[in-house]
């Protein structure tokens, strides 16, 4: 059974978040009423997902991830906030969430994005792209928000000119493997299969690692 904690400073959707993730099969280890008590409840108890509110006393939702990043590169954690400004999500991608959700629209949200963080992908709310976070002329953001953090950060290797085998030691994976999210990132941004097709779109697009 996958491990959850959850932060918010407002007790109603704390209890909210928390029945309706364990209806889904989550286990909640704990709650947290503050930014501070996730951190420390983290470090202590290696949750599988981590949800926390944006704005919170002690630790705000984005310090809560910059400090647990900076240990930790594999736990899943998903943002919510009530905040519309582009600036907050570009921080949080810089950072490495994993997912991202408008608080108005997260409930309904959250089973989605759950499983798809569970399969090794990044979600981000539809909904983002009916506010002012991304307009129009991020589109090409709203593509590279679906790639994986690996996928972005071959994109930015290949967007430094390494070559597949390269990448691979870098990395520390295989030829094929580096291959394979090639391919991947190409459906993914829906670019037409074409030499150094990769290295074009990353050269013209800043890249989040």
């Amino acid at each position: 059974m996958k491990t959850i904690i959850i932060a918010d400073d407002h007790p109603i959707t704390l209890n909210g978040i928390q029945l309706y993730v364990e209806n889904l099969g989550y286990n909640v280890l704990k709650v947290c009423p503050n930014g501070t008590d996730a951190y420390i409840g983290i470090k202590e108890l290696n949750p599988d997902f981590v949800i926390l509110d944006l704005n919170m006393p002690g630790m705000n939702g984005l310090e809560v991830l910059e400090k647990i990043r900076e240990e930790d590169a594999t736990t899943k954690i998903i943002l919510y906030t009530m905040y519309q400004e582009k600036s907050f999500l570009t921080k949080a991608i810089n950072l490495g969430v994993n997912g991202y959700l408008l608080k108005d629209f997260a409930i309904e949200e959250l089973s989605v994005c759950l499983e798809k963080i569970s399969a090794g992908e990044n979600w981000f709310s539809p909904k983002l792209n009916e506010t002012v976070v991304i307009k129009k002329y991020d589109s090409e953001m709203v593509k590279i928000l679906s790639l994986s953090p690996a996928e972005r950060k071959i994109l930015s290797l290949i967007a430094q000119d390494h070559n597949s085998k390269t990448i691979a030691e870098l990395l520390f994976i295989s030829d094929k493997t580096v291959e394979k999210h090639r391919s991947n990132i190409i459906k993914k941004l829906g670019l037409p299969n074409e030499r150094n097709v990769l290295q074009r779109f990353a050269l013209q697009n800043q890249i989040p690692e």
